[in-house]
């Protein structure tokens, strides 16, 4: 198993993006997402975990939604009100929290002003 993101791209400032994780096999367990910008250290954006209880960042608060989609075995990051500091390479990862022994290989965010 492994887990395998699309989404993301490119968008203004105010815009909006889907990121997804096809996760079969994990899907259960604790999964997250996180983001590394050029030049900064590796952060936490969201995650949700077994008993579906998610947390967020202060900066993407009101701003972005994690779920899972059980029939699709995916994990998604709903993303709106895009600002230029969200530009940068994200993360899914699972099982389990605070560790994740698992991860995707990373899809770009770019928003532009």
């Amino acid at each position: 198993g492994q887990l395998v993101q699309s989404g993301g791209g490119s968008v203004q400032a105010g815009g909006s993006l889907r990121l997804s994780c096809a996760a079969s096999g994990y899907i259960s367990c604790d999964m997250a997402w996180f983001r590394q910008a050029p030049g900064k250290e590796r952060e936490m954006v969201s995650s949700i975990n077994w008993a579906d209880t998610t947390t967020y960042a202060d900066s993407v608060k009101g701003r972005f939604t994690i779920s899972r989609d059980n029939a699709k075995n995916a994990l998604i990051l709903q993303m709106t009100s895009l600002k230029t500091e969200d530009t940068a390479v994200y993360y899914c990862a699972a099982c389990n929290a605070p560790t994740y022994a698992y991860w995707g290989l990373g899809t770009q965010v770019t928003v532009s002003s």
